[in-house]
């Protein structure tokens, strides 16, 4: 058994020896998903992009994993406390699988399926999993994939939790999740996922395991209970044409609205993309207000920090909401519809995740040939999205394959041209000669001349996106 996951199995075991001891019917905690913004949508168009693209600075998540020993053990106790009364996190050597070989695992996967549910609100994304991921998985190892489309992925976390309250403990219909944040630290403190597989899978070969953001999602310990796919950072969109000087950074920004009224705006929270936004916003004041600036809110949620920040944060957007398109009034409803705007010249630029995005859609004729992309002076958010797989998959050996092929040096490279997708890489630095002919489109920043910022950890975003809500679209 992998030794670090056996430690926090034998912790479960202790506390349910306590539990019966103690005659605890407690039921699983429940679990609350980030609400529903109020503004209202503005345009008809593709579900809620939760993508994100490209490179991280991890300075910061690096000391978090030298600060987070004593954290991460709590975590631990946490998750098992919140487990399910089925198998709660299931270490990969008590699963079907356990005790098998890499290639006995490849072989008990051959005429597999596995049903990948992940956001389905991007062609260029759609093509590459079922134009090129699918036929390869299906040639190289008979696995059949299946695309499920969500709008949400707090759907399929549901969809998890209401599994387990049902007794599926082995016949889950979620065998794999494109996932990463609340998302993941729900299912986390649920018990809801497979975990300890990373020594079966050969891809991790090629991954850097002392990069602290592949350790670390939104500061949760990962445990070996997710599979990393994706650089995500986020840049500036602008058309060159009609903002031939765009701002520099943040200030510049907010001060470039309000002379240039109806320009710019964001998605309503808890889209992904309006939710960066925000965070940008809340790390901006805390640069002006707090000793450490935004480095100290890279801690677990603290009340008191929060209300300090948020004030002024949500003074500042009240402030910004009049100078937005169509005067704050409303919001796009996600970032597709942001994107409608900005192909219609409604608006200059905005901020997302995803900049090698821009490429794939000035190529299509969706987003004008003087598109640009860069990064604020003041930083960009980034981070690293993951797979996982739910406890109760029933197609364990075929989706522990598939995820070690999306992982894999021939599947992160096919996606990094930007005619497929323009993603950036999860692997260590002795496999990045192999991306040294991937072409960078011009529209696209170089991921190099962005400064990142460390996203917070999963459980202040929720409590953020909540006060958008309640204190700028309902203001």
């Amino acid at each position: 058994m992998h030794s670090r996951f056996a430690r926090w199995l034998i912790v479960m075991a202790c506390l349910a020896l306590v539990a019966a001891a103690c005659g605890d019917d407690e039921e699983p905690a429940a679990t609350t998903a980030a609400p529903a913004t109020t503004a209202a949508p503005t345009t008809t168009a593709a579900p809620e992009e939760e993508v994100m693209e490209e490179e991280d600075d991890h300075d910061h998540e690096e000391e978090a994993m030298e600060e987070d020993d004593h954290e991460e053990e709590e975590m631990e106790e946490e998750a098992m406390m919140m487990g399910p009364t089925g198998p709660g996190l299931l270490d990969v050597d008590n699963s079907e699988v356990g005790g098998m070989s890499w290639d006995e695992i490849v072989a008990a996967a051959d005429g597999g399926r596995v049903n990948w549910f992940m956001w389905g609100g991007s062609a260029t994304i759609n093509a590459y999993v079922n134009e090129w991921v699918g036929a390869e998985l299906s040639s190289r190892y008979n696995i059949d994939l299946n695309q499920v489309r969500v709008t949400d992925t707090v759907n399929v976390v549901d969809t998890v939790i209401s599994e387990t309250e049902a007794g599926e403990y082995t016949s889950g219909s979620v065998d794999l999740i494109w996932i990463n944040g609340e998302n993941f630290r729900t299912m986390v403190q649920g018990g809801l996922l497979l975990c300890g597989y990373w020594d079966l899978l050969p891809a991790f070969e090629n991954v850097d395991m002392s990069d602290g953001t592949l350790t670390f999602d939104f500061g949760t310990p990962v445990m070996e209970c997710e599979v990393p796919w994706n650089k995500a950072q986020s840049a500036v969109f602008y058309n060159s044409a009609l903002l031939p000087d765009p701002p520099a950074d943040m200030d510049a920004l907010l001060a470039h609205a309000c002379a240039n009224p109806g320009t710019f705006t964001y998605p309503a929270p808890p889209d992904f993309t309006g939710s960066v936004f925000v965070r940008h916003v809340f790390y901006n004041e805390a640069e002006k207000i707090l000793p450490g600036g935004y480095n100290d809110l890279l801690v677990p949620f603290d009340q008191a920090l929060y209300d300090t920040v948020a004030e002024a944060t949500w003074q500042t957007l009240n402030d910004l909401e009049p100078c937005l398109w169509r005067e704050g009034t409303t919001y796009p409803v996600d970032q597709p519809a942001l994107e409608v705007l900005y192909s219609n010249s409604e608006v200059t630029h905005f901020l997302a995740y995803g900049p090698a995005g821009a490429g794939s859609k000035v190529d299509s004729g969706v987003f004008p040939e003087s598109t640009r992309t860069y990064g604020l002076a003041s930083g960009q958010i980034g981070n690293t999205n993951f797979v996982a797989i739910p406890y109760n998959s029933p197609n364990k050996a075929a989706t522990l394959v598939a995820a070690n092929f999306l992982l894999s040096l021939d599947a992160q490279l096919q996606k990094a041209y930007p005619d497929v997708w323009g993603q950036i890489n999860v692997l260590n630095a002795a496999s990045q000669s192999a991306f040294a002919d991937v072409p960078r489109h011009p529209s696209v920043v170089d991921p190099g001349d962005i400064s990142g910022l460390p996203e917070l950890r999963g459980d202040w975003v929720p409590i953020i996106e909540e006060g958008w809500r309640a204190n700028v679209a309902e203001q």
